[in-house]
Parts: C-alpha cells; sequence; structure tokens
C-alpha cells in the first residue's frame, strides 16, 4: 500500500477553512471548527496540517485541566513548562505574538466540561490574534454552542461527511497497488465509510492479491472476501 495522504473533499474542506482563517483581517474571529463522526480523517487532517503550516497541534485527554493543557502548549514550542501557570500562559501569549503560529486542538470534546480549559483557548486566541482550530465528534458543535461567547468566535465551520463514491475511487487509486474495478469500489462503499476500515480493507486485499498472483479486485472477487 502506498504511503500517500489522499485530499478527499473532507481534507479539501479543511485546508480551505485554514487558509480563509489565516487570510482574516485582524477585527475578524480566527477560530475555526472542524467536526464529524469518528474514523473519516479528522485527526490524521489535523496533524498533517500543523506540520505542513508549521503550527501547533494538541491533542486533548480525558480530564485534562487548563494548566495541563498550557503545559502541552508550552513543550510544543520546545519550552520547558514553568511551575506556575500564569508564568505558561506568558510564555505561550509571548512567543506566539513574537512569532504566530495556528494551533490545532483534537479531541476538542474532553474539554467540553471544562469551563476553565475552553476559555483559556479563547484568551490565547483574543490575546495573540493566531488561528485555532477546534477537531471534535460528531455532536461538538451543539455542544460548543453552550458557551455562547466562544461560538460566536467560530467564523469556519466544516463537517467532515461520510464518503461519496468518488471519495472511495480516489482513496484507492491512490493507496492501493492493485488496482479494483469500479463495481468492486461501488460494493465497498455500501458496506464501509471509515477511512480507518477503508485502509485496512485494502492493506488486506492487496495481500490477498499478491499471493494469489492477481493483477486486479474485481466485484466477484470482493463478494468472497468482504
Amino acid at each position: 500500500m502506498r504511503k500517500i495522504f489522499v485530499k478527499t473533499n473532507n481534507v479539501k474542506n479543511f485546508i480551505g477553512l485554514v487558509e480563509n482563517l489565516q487570510n482574516k483581517p485582524k477585527n475578524i474571529p480566527k477560530m475555526g471548527l472542524v467536526y464529524g463522526e469518528p474514523g473519516l480523517g479528522k485527526s490524521q487532517t489535523a496533524l498533517w496540517l500543523a506540520c505542513k503550516y508549521d503550527g501547533i497541534y494538541i491533542r486533548a485527554s480525558n480530564l485534562m485541566t487548563s494548566r495541563w493543557l498550557i503545559e502541552e502548549i508550552v513543550r510544543e514550542m520546545d519550552e520547558l513548562p514553568r511551575y506556575l501557570t500564569s508564568d505558561n500562559f506568558n510564555v505561550v501569549i509571548s512567543r506566539l505574538s513574537q512569532k504566530p503560529k495556528i494551533i490545532f486542538v483534537d479531541e476538542i470534546d474532553y474539554l467540553m466540561n471544562n469551563y476553565k480549559s475552553v476559555e483559556t483557548l479563547r484568551d490565547i486566541h483574543d490575546k495573540t490574534n493566531c488561528p485555532i482550530v477546534f477537531v471534535g465528534m460528531g455532536l461538538a458543535h451543539r455542544k460548543l454552542e453552550r458557551y455562547k461567547h466562544l461560538y460566536d468566535r467560530f467564523s469556519e465551520i466544516v463537517k467532515f461527511e461520510t464518503f461519496e463514491i468518488e471519495d472511495l475511487s480516489q482513496i484507492f487509486s491512490q493507496l492501493s497497488e492493485i488496482p479494483f474495478t469500479p463495481d468492486s469500489i461501488e460494493y465497498i462503499h455500501k458496506k464501509y465509510n471509515r477511512f480507518r476500515q477503508i485502509v485496512q480493507l485494502i492493506s488486506k486485499l492487496e495481500t490477498i492479491a499478491k499471493e494469489n498472483g492477481l493483477t486486479e479486485i474485481t466485484f466477484e472477487i470482493i463478494k468472497e472476501l468482504v
């Protein structure tokens, strides 16, 4: 299986969100929200974009406090966290003011019940004018609506949708070293619509094809194996 980052429609929309945030004037909030069901590639895309734009990627965790969150951001800046939370916060503000970076906060759902953590992110945005992208699950936008003064700052919102047949064809053509026939992809599309599942399926079917000397994977083969 080829190691390629496939730019599906969801990925292209995520890229557009990031570029739109970066190009907004100073008086417009630069907070974005990307949400959708699990397994559609949100986290992989956020991490890829953080590398592409030299940003900061933070993965929220269960029980994460505002102190823990700030310390993680400090570490991502290649700094050693200080003892006092206020000192860490000042380090973040100072560094981002000197060298602005976009911040990606993945698994934002873990912070929904922690008012201080969410407010800390808003404070960082307001004091530095740096774009911040929240990445969450399917109901993240509904949960964030509880924080009205925060939700109003989301000037860009993208929902990751389940894959269309065109997306699936693109994924198979770019990742698989063994070609899949169009009817086999259509059959798979009816049963699988999560990126993780699809990658695992490609790996499995590629192995079977190579072991049996197959030059392509057809609908007839798929029916027997999937």
